[in-house]
C-alpha cells in the first residue's frame, strides 16, 4: 500500500537528480516502509525555474476559472479520503479516524479558498478632481516558498497551497520528509484536476539546506512557514534580509482556564479530547490547565480518569484513541520534560512513561505541582502532557496565561458572559475558544501573536498575504 514518494517538479513526478533518498518509518513499528526523494541544488533550480514559468501562466487565469479547478481538486481529494488517510496513519501514526478527518477538512479548506479568492475585491477611491479615476487593484505576489511540518501532513500544506493557487501565485512546497506520501496525494489531487505544470512544485530534503537556498532566491517573492519558534525566527530574519513577505505560524503553549462556574464535565471532555488528539502534537493543543480552586480537585480526578482510560496503540488498529509520537526524536524530548518536572517536585497522576520498546508510544500524562521554573511550563511540550494547576482570582490566572512569550491559542470555560468577555479581552493570544472547540475552521482566522508568529492562514485574512495592493490613478486627456 505504501509506495516511495517522488518529487513533483514542472509537471513531472520524478526521482532526485542525484538519486538520493531518505527512509520513511512507521512510528508504530519503527519499520522502514518506503523512501522519499532527497532534493538537491539541481532539483531546486529546476523547481524555481518551473515556479517562475508557472506563475507567468497562472496569474493570467481568471479567479473564476481557478476556483472551478480547485473545487474539482477538492472533490478528487474527498473521493480518495480513505486511501490518503491510511497513508497518513502509516507514516505519521495518528489514529485512522483522525487522519480521515484531516483529509476531509483539507477538501473544505480548498473549497473555501477557491471561493474567497473570487472575492479579492479592489475599490474605487473618490478623486479630488474631475476626470480622475483612482483604482485599488489586487495582484498575486508571485512564486511562494512554503515549509510545512509533520504533525498535520496535509492540513499544514493545504492552507498555503490553496491560498497560493487561488490568488494566482505559483508555489514550491517543501513538505516533511518524515510524512511525505500524504502531502504528495494532496498535490496529486490538484494535478489530476488539471493544474498547469509549474504552478505547484513539491520537494523534500534537509530543511535547513532547502530553506537557505530558496528564501534568498530572487524568484521567490513570499515565504510561509509552520513550525517551531526558533526556526521561524531564523527563517523570518533570512526573508527580511531579502525583503520577502512572510507568514509565520509558530509554536504555542496554550492556557486552558476553567472557572468555578464552568460546566465541569463539558470542560473535562472537551479539553481532554483536545489535549490528547494527535498525541498532543498540535500547535494549538491545551497545555497549561489552570483551574479555579472550587473545581480544581474534581477536575483533576475526572481528567486523570480520562487519560488512564485512553486506548493507546497502532493508529491502524480499530479502537485506537491515541497513536505513537511521530518519530524517534519526540520520545526523549517528552521523557526529558517529565524527568525535569519530577526532579522539581511535580506529581504524576497518570502516565509518565514510554510504552514498550517498539514504536514511539508514550502514555497520556497528567501532572500537578509543576513549578513555573520547570521546562515543560516554559518550552512547548508538543506531546501528551497535561499540567494542571489551581488559581484563586481572575487577575492571577490572566497573569499566568500571559507569562510566556507564546500567544497562539487559549481556552476558557465559564457560564458567565461577563467573565467570558473579560478573559477574551485580557489574554494575549491570536485565537481563543470559550466553552467549546471553535478553532481552525476554514472561514475563521488562524494565527498567533508574540513569539507564536504573525499573519493568518484562515478566514478572509489569509489571502491578503498572497496579494499585492496596487494603486492606479488615471486622468482623462
Amino acid at each position: 500500500m505504501y509506495q516511495d514518494t517522488q518529487l513533483y517538479i514542472d509537471g513531472t513526478w520524478r526521482a532526485a537528480r542525484s538519486g538520493r533518498t531518505i527512509p520513511v518509518l512507521n512510528p508504530a513499528t519503527e519499520e522502514v516502509i518506503g523512501q522519499v526523494a532527497h532534493a538537491g541544488k539541481d532539483d531546486l533550480d529546476e523547481a524555481l525555474a518551473a515556479a517562475e514559468k508557472g506563475f507567468a501562466t497562472w496569474k493570467k487565469v481568471s479567479a473564476f476559472d481557478r476556483a472551478k479547478l480547485m473545487r474539482k481538486a477538492a472533490d478528487i481529494l474527498r473521493s480518495r479520503a480513505d486511501e490518503v488517510a491510511r497513508l497518513m496513519t502509516l507514516e505519521q501514526g495518528k489514529p485512522l479516524p483522525e487522519a480521515k478527518i484531516e483529509v476531509m477538512a483539507a477538501a473544505d479548506i480548498i473549497d473555501w479558498f477557491a471561493e474567497e479568492a473570487r472575492r479579492a475585491y479592489g475599490r474605487v477611491v473618490p478623486a479630488r478632481a474631475e476626470g480622475v479615476y483612482q483604482l485599488v487593484v489586487k495582484e498575486p505576489v508571485g512564486p511562494v516558498a512554503a515549509f510545512t511540518p509533520w504533525n498535520f501532513p496535509i492540513n499544514q500544506v493545504v492552507r498555503k497551497l490553496s491560498a497560493a493557487v487561488a490568488t494566482g501565485c505559483s508555489i514550491i512546497v517543501k513538505a516533511p520528509e518524515e510524512t511525505p506520501a500524504s502531502p504528495a496525494m494532496l498535490v496529486k489531487a490538484f494535478v489530476d484536476a488539471g493544474l498547469p505544470a509549474g504552478v505547484v512544485n513539491l520537494v523534500y530534503g534537509v530543511p535547513a539546506e532547502i530553506s537557505e537556498y530558496l528564501i534568498p532566491h530572487p524568484v521567490i517573492r513570499k515565504v510561509t512557514f509552520t513550525g517551531s519558534t526558533p526556526v521561524g525566527k531564523h527563517l523570518a530574519a533570512l526573508a527580511g534580509a531579502h525583503m520577502k513577505r512572510v507568514t509565520m505560524e509558530l509554536g504555542g503553549h496554550a492556557p486552558a482556564i476553567v472557572f468555578d462556574d464552568a460546566d465541569l464535565d463539558l470542560a473535562v471532555k472537551t479539553l481532554a479530547g483536545a489535549k490528547f488528539r494527535n498525541a498532543g502534537q498540535v500547535c494549538v493543543s491545551p497545555t497549561r490547565f489552570l483551574v479555579q480552586e472550587k473545581l480544581y480537585e474534581p477536575f483533576v480526578e475526572k481528567f486523570v480518569a480520562v487519560a488512564k482510560g485512553l486506548k493507546v496503540g497502532d493508529g491502524m488498529a480499530e479502537g485506537t484513541q491515541m497513536g505513537p509520537l511521530a518519530h524517534d526524536r519526540r520520545v526523549p524530548w517528552v521523557e526529558g520534560l517529565v524527568a525535569d518536572a519530577r526532579q522539581r517536585g511535580a506529581e504524576v497522576h497518570a502516565g509518565g512513561e514510554r510504552i514498550g520498546n517498539k514504536g514511539y508510544f508514550y502514555q497520556p500524562t497528567v501532572l500537578t505541582g509543576v513549578g513555573k521554573d520547570a521546562r515543560m511550563m516554559n518550552e512547548e511540550p508538543f506531546g501528551p502532557l497535561a499540567m494542571i494547576a489551581p488559581f484563586k482570582e481572575f487577575d492571577e490566572v490572566v497573569e499566568e496565561a500571559n507569562r510566556l512569550p507564546f500567544g497562539l491559542a487559549a481556552y476558557a470555560f465559564t457560564r458567565s458572559a461577563k467573565t467570558a468577555n473579560a478573559v477574551a479581552a485580557k489574554v494575549e493570544t491570536g485565537m481563543m475558544t470559550i466553552n467549546h472547540l471553535g478553532l481552525a475552521l476554514p472561514e475563521v482566522p488562524f494565527g498567533g501573536v508574540k513569539d507564536s508568529g504573525y499573519g493568518s492562514e484562515g478566514g478572509s485574512e489569509a489571502i491578503e498575504a498572497y496579494l499585492n495592493t496596487k494603486f492606479v490613478s488615471q486622468a482623462g486627456l
